[in-house]
């Protein structure tokens, strides 16, 4: 039998179905099926009782293995920065930075990793601090995905390149993955997806093999996709994006980057 105690729960705290409820999963009874179901996860164990009790605070739950967050306090914003503004909550050079997406939100955001200035896209904002380091710190290796117009044709022989690795001033890299969207003689799209947070990666890579980034965007982080949101706009994440967040910043095995790096430095 799958019971509280079995699992080190706190038989003190809220049942387990309607901390499930509380947090937007389902209705408390489709909840209580999920549990029977052994569909829920308790700390990494699955939890098939229904009178199961646990501590939203401590426990770590999870659903069909997506992670959920128990907390309703704590927020998480996708933002499509624009070009000219710094990845900063308050620039101290009086530079257009990120307060001026934050306005609807009362929570303190903070900005999870950063993009340059020159660099648009995607940014996650969030007053969760323990997700914010764990998705930031570049030992983690969390994918992202840029699209990269540079100057000049680019050809095959490039692309193959990048994914073979090549050798920059503080140490080699390589591309997880790059792609050549479309070429003409003046300028090139090309897709990059990387691991590494170093900083200004993708302008350094580009630039070192003949092809000076002209624009940068930021399409992907982690699980989320930028999608269709325009430039200077922000929302919160949806129950499936946030989960999918949540779940990968669980999962995040450190030591997968490639060489040193600035937790803060990127694109």
């Amino acid at each position: 039998m799958s019971g509280a105690q079995d699992h080190g729960l706190d038989t003190e705290g809220v049942r387990l179905q309607k901390v499930l409820a509380n947090a937007g999963v389902a209705s408390r009874r489709v909840c209580e099926q999920y549990i029977v179901e052994g569909r829920v996860r308790v700390n990494g164990a699955v939890v098939t009782e229904l009178g199961t009790r646990i501590d939203p605070a401590s426990d770590l739950v999870d659903v069909d293995g997506t992670a959920i967050q128990l907390d309703a306090t704590k927020r998480y914003i996708m933002l499509n920065k624009p070009t000219g503004v710094v990845s900063s909550m308050k620039d101290e050079h009086g530079r257009p930075d990120l307060r001026r997406f934050t306005k609807d939100w009362e929570e303190r955001l903070y900005n999870v990793g950063r993009l340059d200035a020159e660099t648009s896209g995607l940014l996650v904002l969030t007053n969760d601090g323990e997700l914010a380091h764990v998705l930031a710190h570049p030992s983690f290796g969390v994918t992202k995905v840029y699209i990269a117009k540079v100057d000049g044709r680019v050809a095959p022989q490039t692309i193959a390149t990048l994914t073979r690795g090549i050798e920059l001033e503080d140490g080699p890299i390589v591309a997880d993955k790059a792609r050549l969207l479309d070429a003409s003689n003046a300028s090139s799209l090309v897709e990059l997806t990387l691991h590494s947070g170093r900083n200004r990666i993708v302008r350094r890579m580009m630039a070192a093999v003949g092809h000076p980034v002209i624009e940068l965007v930021r399409r992907q982080f982690g699980p989320l996709h930028l999608g269709t949101l325009p430039a200077g706009r922000a929302r919160e994440l949806t129950t499936v994006e946030r989960g999918a967040l949540l779940t990968a910043a669980r999962q995040a095995t450190p030591g997968q980057s490639t060489g040193g790096a600035d937790p803060e430095a990127d694109s």
